[in-house]
């Protein structure tokens, strides 16, 4: 798996948690500070994720940070 294979994936797996517990891309930004623009860059693959910033979204929806990488 190449980087942007990667960051597709990761990006699908936040869509699926968000919407998991019916936030939108707004309310997902708004729980961790963070613009909805950089949520739709994360979540269409076209950012590069920091494990900060996983660590930011995992911590937003109470959930573990192995959450987004429970299937690779």
């Amino acid at each position: 798996m190449d980087k942007q294979q990667l960051q597709i994936k990761i990006g699908k797996r936040i869509i699926e948690l968000r919407e998991s517990i019916g936030w939108s891309q707004a309310d997902l930004a708004r729980a961790c500070m963070k613009d909805r623009q950089a949520i739709e860059r994360l979540e269409s693959g076209k950012g590069n994720p920091t494990l900060y910033t996983l660590y930011e979204l995992a911590n937003a929806m109470e959930m573990k940070l192995s959450a987004f990488t429970d299937d690779f």
